[in-house]
């Protein structure tokens, strides 16, 4: 049986990884082995923090709404009550954007959400 070279093969893999690693410091982005640690970390990292961006986003909203709501004398939590009684289905995302470029859009929102309480 003739023998089975892997050298194509592997040059292939870690000219991969090292592209990957591109713009890492240190020797993780020229050294393979190091290059490829921080290869799986970064992908775990990138994987994870997919998920958290939207947790972080929903959390920038609520606060954006809570804070605009509150000026006009309404908590965030019944201001949200009101708004689901009332039948208007605008998302958190829709509503802090209201809330910071057209805040007369948005008092009007929260005098629908009083009235529907």
């Amino acid at each position: 049986m003739t023998r089975v070279r892997g050298g194509p093969r592997a040059r292939k893999r870690h000219k991969r990884v090292l592209k990957l690693t591109k713009g890492q410091r240190g020797t993780k982005h020229s050294l393979y082995r190091r290059a490829h640690e921080a290869m799986l970390k970064s992908l775990t990292y990138s994987y994870r923090d997919r998920r958290r961006r939207k947790r972080d986003f929903r959390r920038l909203w609520i606060s954006r709404i809570n804070a605009a709501a509150r000026e006009h004398g309404v908590p965030y939590s019944r201001f949200m009550a009101g708004l689901r009684e009332a039948g208007v289905e605008l998302d958190r995302k829709v509503l802090a954007d209201l809330a910071v470029k057209d805040a007369e859009t948005f008092a009007h929102l929260v005098e629908v959400a009083k009235a529907a309480q």
